[in-house]
């Protein structure tokens, strides 16, 4: 048995429940700023967890636990070393062991998941199913607690009766474990149903390890009543789930806040850790969930940026304050992580051709509508005469994202971050070669501060094609000095330019004309009728 690191005590403690998609790094650093003691990062499963390495992000100052295609499944920092416990799912106590093996020294604890009645933990034989086959709990268990140095744990849910319970607990604590988290619910329940507080409160009497009591959230609505539920469950500590996921705030010794202000401390943190936005705007939308139909509301689920949603709550100057300074460190640390500019990094692949690789999400919303890095691209190679690019575009069927990988003058690109679809991946690759190419990918140029350019036809849209060409004939002289004059006194008298005009006169100055190819246009995208093109 390796030895034991100081241990974490499970009494009179309040914890932050694992929820799945909630309980991620900026939200657990926020409940700790309200007042929990412990927080349990989201379930892993345990084959996800052990295709992931172990890095260091001296960017952000986490470390990182990466899949190979860049996506982090768990994420933690000093801040909550000694306060996180890591929650692991899994049917297996050999693959269960190596899981906890790999983050030990990272965390405080490791807890095993026996309680997830969601039907994906149930058919991988995890969660609750494990409630109803005790070797296999006892075999994971005692394989835990005596393979690691963290204290151990798992967070059950209540059997059909109360001899049944009473005899699983009795053999979970057998096993050397902790403490013991009991959801007053059986697997069939939902929050619908009344907690069973009586139950956990003989499972306390059965035990002599610590019991936290969890379930209660629907009579939790204040500081206080934690305390009330405490006492009428007689556990040793509260985990909280559904009324902090509303409102974290519900930690504060001195008393709840207004949810909006849960809301920006929640952002800062995400911003400063660089949460995903998809996820980010998640866990906004579950605290704002009472207010979604309110204005506020209706702009949280129309957006699809962070500038978007940083603008919602006032939240700009920080975004825009986060993201200059982690550029800027970015710059020093480039040489050290073997980058360059803009994050670009060359490996060399298995077969010995190099790859340049970039961490770039594309985002339709960000380009004016007949503009794509695809068609810059191929517009680029018309204009060099070199042959088209070739994607070769794969799917991960584990959650059914995409990643291209671009050939372009016998070179390889991609972008290290998967897509939702496959013609997104290949924009995405499509800006890594464009990028390392110097070429400008067409992207907007305003920021979430500045006006925005009028979608309606500008001046340079009024002008007539005919009188564009006579402009642009060098034959005509006169008539193009006096046409000339009109179009750019036209264009000056707008405003600005429209998205497409805007777009279409970045084209030009990259010396790149628009496509005179036939198009078809599919979900907001032009795409080139000719075979091998994208």
């Amino acid at each position: 048995m390796p030895d034991k690191k100081p241990k974490m005590t499970f009494e009179n403690k309040l914890m932050l429940a694992p929820m799945v998609r909630i309980g991620t790094l900026p939200f657990r650093l926020l409940a700790l700023e309200y007042g929990a003691d412990i927080v349990y990062c989201e379930e892993i499963i345990d084959f996800k967890m052990l295709q992931c390495k172990r890095i260091g992000n001296d960017l952000l100052g986490t470390v990182d636990f990466v899949m190979d295609d860049g996506t982090v499944v768990f994420r933690t920092c000093d801040r909550e070393k000694e306060s996180v416990i890591f929650q692991i799912g899994s049917a297996d106590h050999a693959r269960a062991l190596r899981v906890a093996k790999m983050v030990e020294k990272d965390v405080a604890a490791i807890d095993v998941n026996m309680g997830c009645p969601k039907s994906f933990s149930i058919q991988g034989g995890m969660g609750a199913a494990l409630l109803t086959q005790p070797t296999k709990v006892k075999q994971i268990l005692s394989s835990l607690v005596n393979g690691v140095s963290v204290p151990v744990t798992c967070k059950i849910r209540i059997l059909p009766t109360l001899e049944e319970t009473v005899s699983l607990v009795k053999l979970i604590e057998g096993t050397g474990v902790s403490a013991l988290a009991v959801h007053g619910r059986m697997k069939e329940e939902r929050p619908r149903h009344k907690n069973h507080n009586d139950v956990i409160k003989a499972v306390v009497e059965a035990v002599n390890i610590p019991v936290i009591a969890n379930g209660g959230s629907a009579e939790i609505h204040s500081y206080e009543d934690i305390e009330k539920f405490r006492q009428e469950t007689g556990a040793s500590s509260v985990m909280l789930a559904r009324c902090a996921q509303w409102n974290p705030s519900v930690f504060r010794r001195q008393g709840m806040l207004p949810v909006e202000d849960a809301i920006r401390a929640y952002i800062r943190y995400a911003l400063l850790y660089d949460n995903p936005f998809t996820n980010s705007k998640y866990t906004i939308q579950q605290m704002f969930h009472e207010h979604l139909c309110s204005e506020k509301g209706t702009l949280l689920m129309q957006a699809q940026l962070w500038e978007e949603t940083c603008a919602i709550w006032d939240m700009t100057t920080y975004m825009e304050h986060t993201q200059r300074a982690r550029k800027e460190l970015l710059v020093k640390l480039k040489g050290k992580c073997g980058l360059e500019g803009d994050g670009v990094r060359k490996r060399r692949m298995e077969d010995g051709t190099e790859i340049t690789e970039m961490a770039f999400k594309f985002i339709r919303k960000k380009y004016p509508d007949s503009v794509s890095p695809k068609l810059i691209l191929h517009e680029y190679a018309k204009k060099n005469r070199i042959r088209p690019p070739v994607y070769h575009t794969e799917q991960k069927l584990s959650d059914r994202s995409f990643q291209s990988i671009l050939t372009f003058s016998d070179r390889k690109f991609t972008s290290i971050l998967w897509e939702k679809s496959k013609k997104y991946a290949e924009q995405a690759a499509a800006v890594v070669c464009l990028k390392d190419l110097g070429v400008d990918d067409g992207r907007k140029v305003e920021s979430a501060r500045q006006s925005p350019r009028p979608t309606k036809p500008c001046a340079n849209c009024c002008v007539s094609a005919d009188q564009k060409v006579v402009a642009n004939d060098t034959r005509t002289a006169e008539t193009s000095r006096d046409v000339g004059t009109s179009l750019v006194e036209k264009v000056d008298d707008a405003a600005a330019l429209c998205e497409n005009c805007e777009g279409k006169q970045r084209l030009s100055q990259d010396g790149i004309d628009r496509p005179s190819e036939n198009k078809l246009r599919l979900d907001g995208e032009e795409q080139i009728c000719a075979t091998g093109n994208g």
